[in-house]
């Protein structure tokens, strides 16, 4: 497990502050004791957890865009950060077929942008670049894909991703072999968890269903995925880029995802919602006609997991129930950031 003192007082730049993932990481950090710097665009979701939480109390927080390379750097420069969380991107796959040059401008560029502040720093000693399971080419198969895996995501968002990898890998090679900065990505599987809006999500879809009394519309309910808890994969990345600041070795291509028996289907994840919340609502399937999304995806974490000595901690129905307790608690006006810490807590007590 992550040594959460660590932090403490570890200059932090994180991108993406403002997302869903970012907003739960920020919290962790600021409640560690670490000064962190967030830079991101405006929260994207109308409500969001980054407002409603109010992540933006104690930490200096810039509003900008990933490919604004001069206002991103400015922003790094001035804060001097020794540990560089890498969240930004635009991160929803129907959206990318919509908007595929935006899509490719901010995961691609926007990861080279944040690589030449890096290259061009003196004080940054950890990189993480948060990516995705979908960097892989996906072949439909029934076992979890492996690092060593060809890296060609399908649809603008996935293979952007795979790009933003390929930069990474360049970076690190070009650039940094000898340096005393240590790079890593982390490709993570889906993650739910209590505060996410985004649309074309199922959990906030199904949180929508609750919260406005209306029928569920789903498009595939056998399609498959790696679902976790938003807390798993933001410890694993604290765990990695606290290990490789201190130890060279850890630095590395990661999967970071759930064990085997948690990779569910859409159908058997909205049941698991529905009985965790209590909150009966009709589910209507509706066969899609829109653009290609893969049916079947699993990763393998042997690696991680071996390295360091890693596991998952809450197992799907436990992630079900944990973002269930938090929509409850938002839906009676509680105050949300307690409600966080309180989560955070469990997990680390787990």
């Amino acid at each position: 497990m992550v040594d959460l003192k660590f932090y403490k007082n570890k200059r932090v730049f994180i991108t993406g502050h403002t997302g869903f993932k970012g907003s739960w990481l920020t919290k962790i950090l600021k409640d560690a004791g670490a000064v962190v710097c967030g830079y991101s665009l405006a929260p994207p979701t109308t409500p969001s957890l980054f407002e409603i939480a109010k992540i933006d109390e104690g930490i200096q927080s810039v509003i900008g865009d990933i490919c604004d390379y001069t206002l991103l750097k400015r922003a790094f420069d001035t804060f001097k950060p020794e540990i560089v969380l890498h969240l930004a991107a635009q991160p929803l796959v129907r959206y990318s077929y919509q908007s595929p040059k935006e899509t490719y401008e901010t995961n691609v560029i926007g990861t080279v942008n944040i690589l030449e502040c890096i290259r061009l720093s003196n004080t940054v000693k950890s990189f993480v670049n948060v990516t995705t399971d979908k960097v892989y080419l996906n072949k439909e198969w029934e076992w979890g894909y492996r690092e060593n895996e060809q890296l060609d995501g399908f649809d603008p968002y996935s293979n952007s991703k795979s790009c933003s990898e390929l930069v990474t890998h360049s970076y690190k090679n070009s650039f940094f072999g000898d340096s005393i900065v240590r790079i890593s990505t982390a490709r993570a599987g889906n993650v739910i968890g209590g505060g996410d809006f985004a649309l074309d999500r199922i959990i906030p879809d199904c949180k929508r269903a609750v919260i406005d009394k209306k029928q569920l519309v789903i498009r595939n309910p056998n399609s498959t995925r790696p679902y976790q808890h938003v807390l798993e994969p933001l410890f694993a990345y604290l765990l990695l880029a606290q290990r490789q600041y201190v130890d060279k070795d850890a630095e590395g291509w990661y999967n970071v995802g759930p064990d085997e028996c948690d990779c569910v289907s859409t159908g058997v994840l909205v049941e698991l919602f529905s009985k965790a919340c209590g909150e009966g609502f009709s589910v209507k399937i509706e066969k899609s006609n829109g653009p290609h999304e893969a049916n079947f995806l699993k990763l393998d974490c042997s690696k991680f997991k071996a390295k360091f000595n890693w596991r998952p901690k809450w197992d799907i129905a436990t992630a079900i129930k944990k973002t269930t307790d938090w929509l409850k608690e938002y839906l009676n006006g509680k105050n949300i950031d307690a409600v966080m810490t309180t989560q955070i807590k469990e997990y680390l007590q787990n």
